[in-house]
């Protein structure tokens, strides 16, 4: 039976000063590899880079990513200074640059097979009395406009208000992540922001059961770089990786 392996905390010191040693010598090595941190949320990093980073690795096997997720990108932990931020918020912070991204296109998304079991959500009356899966505005005071189903019905004129006490339950998450997890596994219907269910839509995973939509056309998502990278090769090529990816042209 093996032993238990017991650390203090000065061993686990040493330990530190070792790895940030052997990452300097890699640094400054003839064959020193590039790295790049790139601060998104939890959500873009698990549906929209998740599933297209393999394309930028097999075309950039010298780069590194050191990949930071944060719902508060105004006050990061001490000592993270991403080198890219994927964010809401047009003027970050000194020192970096801002290039427009997407609007938001946001429309009701459920499996196939739930809406063939559920036909009534293919009207917007039906979709309010339907089992509802809520985005959360806890968590998002850093970003001006915040769309649950509440503004999403108002703005088609139906008032979320008018749900019936027998009616399908309702479940609000500040985790976009568990709530698209939840429509996958078909328990109900929540709102989908195109960008992070395009390709689950593309894939046959997810339906729109109305054609109806909101686009937040006086808002976009940004691509912040540092200033002081911005001739940087590294950041060049993870930045035309990423335009190509949205399908966008380099400014």
């Amino acid at each position: 039976m093996r032993r238990p392996v017991h650390f203090d905390a000065a061993q686990l010191s040493f330990i530190n000063i070792a790895q940030a040693a052997s990452r300097i010598r890699k640094d400054y090595g003839n064959n020193a590899r590039r790295s790049l941190t790139v601060c998104c949320s939890p959500a873009f990093s698990a549906l929209w880079m998740a599933q297209r980073l393999p394309s930028f690795f097999s075309d950039n096997p010298d780069i590194d990513l050191d990949l930071v997720t944060s719902q508060n990108f105004l006050s990061l932990e001490p000592g993270i200074h991403p080198d890219i931020f994927i964010t809401k918020i047009s003027r970050l912070r000194d020192g970096y640059a801002s290039v427009p991204l997407f609007h938001d296109r946001i429309y009701p998304v459920c499996p196939p097979a739930y809406l063939q079991a559920h036909p009534e959500i293919q009207t917007l009356d039906g979709l309010r009395h339907s089992v509802l899966l809520n985005l959360s505005p806890y968590g998002r005071s850093q970003v001006a406009e915040h769309v649950d189903w509440s503004v999403w019905l108002a703005i088609h004129r139906l008032d979320l208000d008018e749900r019936q006490k027998n009616d399908a339950h309702f479940f609000n998450a500040n985790d976009y992540n568990l709530l698209i997890q939840m429509v996958l596994n078909g328990q109900g219907v929540a709102l989908g922001f195109n960008q992070l269910v395009s390709h689950l839509i593309a894939q046959n995973l997810l339906v729109r059961p109305v054609p109806e939509e909101l686009v937040l056309e006086e808002s976009r998502h940004y691509f912040a770089y540092r200033e002081d990278k911005a001739s940087d090769s590294a950041l060049a090529r993870f930045r035309s990786w990423f335009f190509a990816q949205c399908g966008l042209l380099q400014e």
